[in-house]
């Protein structure tokens, strides 16, 4: 089964975010919980964890801007 990794929504407003920092590259095995990407909006950055173990297909650019839902990788 593999999961999707969506831009997540990280407050009422906002509607789209940069991806500043991958922390894994495609073919990576990832643990639950494990630091992704770093996503900057206009007021913060954060670090995303992964929702799932498993290997890692890395899609979204780094540096480019993607709306909230917008599918950036992969881990089956």
């Amino acid at each position: 089964m593999s999961h999707e990794l969506r831009v997540p929504q990280l407050g009422v407003t906002m509607s789209e975010g940069e991806i500043t920092e991958w922390m894994v590259e495609t073919g990576d095995t990832v643990t639950e919980g494990q630091v992704l990407y770093v996503l900057a909006t206009d007021k913060t950055e954060t670090e995303i964890e992964s929702p799932a173990a498993g290997t890692i297909e890395v899609l979204g650019e780094l540096e480019k801007t993607y709306e909230v839902g917008t599918v950036i990788g992969l881990i089956s």
